[in-house]
């Protein structure tokens, strides 16, 4: 039977393949206000029919899958559904998965072993805009990023002055509403400059924006 939502709820699709944990999850999201599991799938392996059913906003991406892996999957879902958020929830905290994922597109990064409120939270903070980690992750992160930074040539982006403050607020943390606070313009506006950002570094997440941009020291 099909469930209506609401205009105003977060629709979330589920992609893992531990039943206990995807059951758990979809639970915890349904018993959340202005949320709606949409869709809870074991695999990636009818993924763009499983997207077109469930129509997310948000998804949330198991990396270790049968079939398509979770890194194969955030690709393809940034390539033919550029404007869903991801948020991946996986238990490994090796640099390599961790940094696969998010050059992929993903915009978060939580362990499974996150607590529900926490998990929420997350899931609150990727449909805004944000790049929310688990905290020992983060840190790996930006270890991986200064490493990188060291070996990176630099390459010509031409940013506004407008583009390059909020691309130095993205780097600070900050969601697109207190952007929008700190430069006196509508989360809108904030949007659209984000998405030239966006084109101009050639990325397709905060989390490679802001990646790139200290890699190249472009603020």
């Amino acid at each position: 039977m099909q469930q209506e939502y609401s205009l105003m709820e977060i629709k979330v699709a589920i992609f893992e393949d531990n039943k206990m944990l995807r059951e758990s999850l979809q639970q915890l999201i349904n018993a959340s206000e202005g949320m709606a599991c949409t869709g809870a799938f074991a695999d990636a392996n009818k993924l763009l029919r499983n997207m077109q059913l469930a129509n997310p906003d948000v998804v949330m991406m198991d990396i270790n899958m049968p079939g398509i892996s979770g890194i194969e999957a955030v690709q393809i879902i940034k390539e033919k559904f550029p404007q869903v958020q991801i948020l991946m929830q996986t238990v490994f905290e090796d640099n390599d998965k961790i940094f696969a994922a998010i050059c992929a597109g993903a915009s978060g990064y939580m362990l499974k072993k996150t607590t529900p409120q926490k998990m929420i939270e997350a899931i609150r903070e990727t449909y805004l805009g944000g790049a929310p980690m688990t905290a020992s992750v983060a840190v790996k992160v930006l270890q991986m990023f200064r490493l990188q930074s060291t070996g990176e040539k630099n390459e010509f982006i031409d940013l506004s002055e407008r583009e390059k403050e909020i691309l130095a607020l993205l780097i600070k943390g900050k969601s697109y509403k207190a952007v929008a606070s700190d430069c006196f313009i509508s989360i809108d506006t904030v949007s659209t400059h984000v998405r030239h950002i966006y084109e101009k570094l050639h990325v397709h997440s905060k989390s490679e924006a802001v990646a790139k941009a200290i890699n190249q020291k472009l603020v």
